[in-house]
């Protein structure tokens, strides 16, 4: 887990909002948790080199996972299990045309690799500058032959 219940309730007063503090210690941990299992396997595990969960940049006060993690578990308090809903297909386009009927992609990413992950813009805006975008174009190179070794 990322941070403390201490610190998530400090951070939060710090910002208004007194949700964490008027909740009871078990159900306040648990949206840490949870919020802590997403931000390390949505936003952690694509940390771009040299920053890593206990970054700290320059400018913040907090490490990048732990100020995540509190971002993150605030909206899990409000409405557990936010970030771990499950979507279909449908859910994820538009209906553009009736006669031989043609489907839209809706929204920027909605077909990439976390397209149908529920998300916040503000764990997005906070995370944008020291993340690897996976959906990002890129290019690789490949040999044909023989391996030396």
């Amino acid at each position: 887990m990322y941070g403390t219940l201490v610190g998530w309730r400090a951070y939060a007063l710090a910002r208004g909002d007194s949700a964490p503090t008027d909740a009871s210690d078990t159900l306040a941990s648990a949206a840490l948790v949870r919020a802590s299992d997403y931000v390390r396997s949505r936003y952690i595990v694509n940390l771009a080199s040299p920053n890593a969960a206990d970054t700290t940049p320059s400018g913040y006060t907090l490490p990048l996972g732990e100020e995540g993690a509190y971002i993150a578990a605030s909206f899990e308090l409000e409405t557990p299990g936010f970030f771990s809903k499950t979507f279909t297909p449908a859910q994820q386009k538009v209906l553009t045309k009736a006669g031989s009927v043609s489907w839209t992609v809706v929204g920027e990413g909605a077909s990439g690799i976390y397209g149908a992950s529920p998300t916040s813009t503000l764990l997005d805006a906070f995370f944008r500058p020291f993340i690897f975008d996976r959906d990002k174009p890129s290019f690789g190179l490949m040999s044909v032959g023989r391996g030396c070794f």
